[in-house]
């Protein structure tokens, strides 16, 4: 796997390929003081801890460097917790959100005893489906293409206990801050679900966005534009141009850390929570995808319907088929059913259809050339770990293309003000998580093969899911239901 990376916002260079004696001599260069070694725990958060720079040798890449397993969600257990980590050359850039020069590398995990990459390393199992794509010999190259919505707000307060419950919110940009009184109020606010494309002083975030923008291309991201979206108080959009599986699951990682940063440096709080406010547009992550073999795009055909190959279609089939279950990996938390409801654009009817967000596998006619054309899966959204993500999408569309998988007839009406009749013959996406991870539960052989995913990584996912998650929230009292039942 390999990495074109830029120069960085210190000036240094790392290139595609890059060997450890490279990333060694140019760190140097650029005047480095410290290596961050980071990896992604099983639910997708990114670890981290760091060594100074004349740490970082050629051996380290070959030796590995270790770290205690036991400590990170969803891996080892106290008697096994000695893990090791190997640096990916490829994967260095320097960090453009730290003030002491500080080089990055993503590392991969091993177990130290047999020697073996570990199965829980969730950037492993995105490895292990490009090798798979590969050897099945349908394609050779899997692109994808993110586009991962977020909140950018001001302030925000939350907690939880034996006696009380709640959060709040706040931006200067939301509308409810319209008649506030105290400092002068200069108004121009976007309304609910009236915050796309406006230009300043509506959109107030525009220098912010483009300060992301600049860092991460300064990390190597090739960013292709960034906008404020639906939501009022700061939803925004940042999409990167389309790269390999996991080289994108690196770079998802990458964009949650420097958007978060760059917010945090500038006094704002920006969270990938799906559906932080009630009464708005949620914040998806919508997945373009498409397989290229020998420099052909395999989802092109020119009489198909929307330009779409029969190979598109089965892989659309293989992705309805299997929503319910990839839902535990693309949208898991219960927060993402909040998102995943009748209107704000959600994507919960299991159908396809060209130019309609209403359906759940949308094919974008921007474009009538043959390499633009892409399948979107719109379900997904950005608190979900990329790498199990990415991986678990394309082993179901590759299962439609195996088994000729037909997905329901196309539908090109807006799926929401369909009549009761014509309604019921559509299927909907799972209501909840636990309905998802039940989904999961029954319906993972296709994840298996090839060795992708192992039983022990999805009944881990289960297990971490059920007792940590959906248990935890179904336990507590919600404040809506003060409102509801006080008086009862």
């Amino acid at each position: 796997m390999t990495a074109t990376l830029p120069t960085t916002a210190s000036g240094a260079k790392t290139a595609a390929g890059a060997s450890p004696a490279d990333v060694v001599r140019k760190a140097k260069e650029a005047g480095v003081q410290v290596v961050d070694l980071r990896f992604t725990d099983l639910p997708g958060t990114w670890q981290h801890f760091s060594i100074p720079l004349k740490e970082l040798t050629e051996e380290l890449f070959k030796e590995g460097i270790g770290f205690d397993g036991s400590s990170i969600r969803g891996f080892q257990a106290i008697n096994e917790s000695d893990m090791l980590l190997f640096p990916d050359p490829a994967s260095a850039f320097v960090d453009p959100c730290l003030e002491v020069p500080t080089l990055s590398l993503t590392c991969d995990v091993s177990d130290p005893v047999t020697g073996q990459r570990y199965s829980r390393d969730p950037r492993y199992v995105a490895q292990k489906a490009e090798q798979y794509l590969i050897k099945t010999g349908i394609a050779t190259t899997a692109y994808y293409g993110p586009e991962a919505e977020f909140y950018i707000f001001n302030s925000v307060r939350f907690d939880q206990n034996a006696h009380e419950g709640y959060y709040h919110i706040d931006s200067e940009e939301g509308i409810w801050n319209s008649g506030t009184n105290g400092n002068p109020n200069q108004g121009h606010r976007p309304r609910h679900k009236e915050g796309y494309f406006p230009v300043p002083p509506v959109d107030r975030l525009q220098d912010l966005r483009s300060k992301i923008m600049l860092a991460l291309m300064a990390s190597g991201v090739d960013v292709e534009v960034h906008h404020h979206e639906v939501g009022t108080a700061g939803q925004t959009e940042i999409d990167m141009r389309f790269n390999t599986l996991a080289r994108m699951g690196d770079q998802l990682m990458m964009y949650k850390y420097i958007v978060k940063n760059v917010c945090h440096q500038n006094g704002y709080t920006a969270t990938f929570m799906p559906k932080p406010m009630f009464g708005d547009n949620g914040s998806g992550m919508h997945v373009h995808m498409s397989l290229w073999k020998d420099g052909t795009n395999l989802f092109f055909d020119p009489k198909g319907y929307a330009l779409l190959s029969e190979a598109a279609r089965w892989y659309i089939g293989g992705l309805i088929k299997h929503a319910p279950a990839l839902l535990a990996f693309a949208a898991p938390t219960t927060n993402s059913y909040r998102r995943l409801v009748p209107g704000y654009e959600a994507p919960i009817n299991l159908i396809y259809s060209q130019r309609n967000r209403s359906a759940i596998c949308r094919i974008p006619v921007y474009s009538k050339s043959p390499k633009a054309k892409r399948v979107e899966f719109r379900a997904p959204d950005p608190s979900s770990n990329p790498y199990l993500t990415f991986a678990a999408l394309l082993m179901a569309g590759l299962d439609g293309i195996k088994n000729k998988t037909e997905p329901p007839k196309p539908m090109d009406v807006d799926l929401y003000d369909l009549e009761p009749e014509e309604r019921k013959h559509v299927k909907n996406t799972p209501g909840s998580l636990n309905e998802s991870l039940a989904a999961l539960e029954a319906d993972h052989a296709f994840l298996l093969e090839g060795g992708v995913f192992t039983p022990d990584l999805i009944e881990t996912w289960l297990a971490y899911k059920r007792a940590k998650e959906v248990d935890p929230v179904a336990l507590r009292p919600h404040p809506y239901e003060f409102f509801l039942y006080y008086d009862v």
